[in-house]
């Protein structure tokens, strides 16, 4: 006859080992299962990487395509569109060289060329351009802040028609002045770039009313007038340029945007490009027909 501890302690070994033997076979289960976890995420993975690649390399063959065709769209879109047209690029502080590139690729086969580069200096020494106004009315121009926007105005018509002012205010106010103006019509249009100021105070306030004036003189000489920048310009001056009733394109680095600078000499008006600040879309909505 067993005794009854023996069997309860048999009992407790029975269960014991069943215990044991049921986490071993979770254990290994379980491996199994992340195992076969970790094999389907990876296939996953090398899946999706190679679908991405795919996807990216046509999408390289697609923008390759697409700048060939824009490449060869191009002078199609906007030969002769400016005959004989002389564009003035004005910089208001820092010059730009690749925008000076970017404006000069628009016009290439436009039948127009850039006949002024003009860089106004940040802020302008108006002692010195008093100095060198004479008698004009400007030589107060140092003394007195009322002159100083009506002097931008003057300036402004001045670098479209030419003028003696100008003629005589040309070294201490113009940083670079290349080009000439024909002694009959001058400009046909104009480009103009502003560069962010560091200016602060008075200083400030007389660049602001010189720019004023001097956007107010270029709208007012009867000509186009685009207020311009790359797309990466940062912070953006179309704000400004839209302040002046100016119109504007903020993608000049990118064939839409130059194709809207040449429209825009051309006679279109809004504010053309990629930015949030291009309230007239991409392109005019209607290119107007080649003469």
């Amino acid at each position: 006859m067993f005794d009854f501890r023996y069997h309860a302690l048999s009992l407790a070994a029975v269960l014991i080992a069943l215990a044991v033997g049921l986490l071993l076979g979770v254990a290994i289960g379980d491996a199994n299962l992340v195992s076969n976890a970790e094999t389907r995420v990876v296939n996953g993975l090398r899946s999706s990487a190679d679908a991405a690649s795919d996807q990216a390399s046509a999408l390289r063959t697609q923008l390759a395509f697409r700048n060939q065709f824009e490449s060869a769209a191009y002078p199609q879109l906007v030969g002769g569109r400016l005959p004989a047209g002389r564009i003035g690029l004005v910089f208001l502080g820092s010059p730009s060289d690749e925008a000076n590139a970017a404006v000069r690729s628009a016009l290439e086969t436009t039948g127009a060329q850039v006949a002024v580069v003009a860089v106004v200096r940040d802020p302008p020494n108006l002692a010195s351009v008093a100095a060198a106004a004479e008698t004009d009315r400007y030589a107060a121009v140092a003394s007195n802040p009322a002159l100083v926007r009506p002097f931008g105005v003057r300036v402004g018509v001045q670098l479209v028609t030419g003028g003696q002012l100008l003629a005589k205010v040309a070294t201490p106010l113009l940083s670079t002045y290349n080009g000439t103006l024909e002694p009959k019509g001058g400009l046909t249009g104009v480009v103009v770039m502003r560069a962010p100021s560091t200016a602060s105070g008075a200083t400030l306030a007389v660049q602001t009313a010189f720019e004023d004036g001097l956007a107010a003189g270029l709208a007012g000489s009867g000509v186009p007038v685009v207020g311009a920048e790359l797309s990466t310009t940062d912070p953006s001056e179309i704000p400004w340029y839209q302040q002046q009733n100016l119109s504007s394109v903020d993608d000049i680095d990118d064939t839409a945007g130059r194709t809207a600078l040449v429209e825009v000499l051309a006679g279109a008006a809004g504010s053309y490009g990629r930015k949030s600040t291009a309230t007239s879309g991409l392109l005019p909505t209607a290119i107007p027909a080649h003469p």
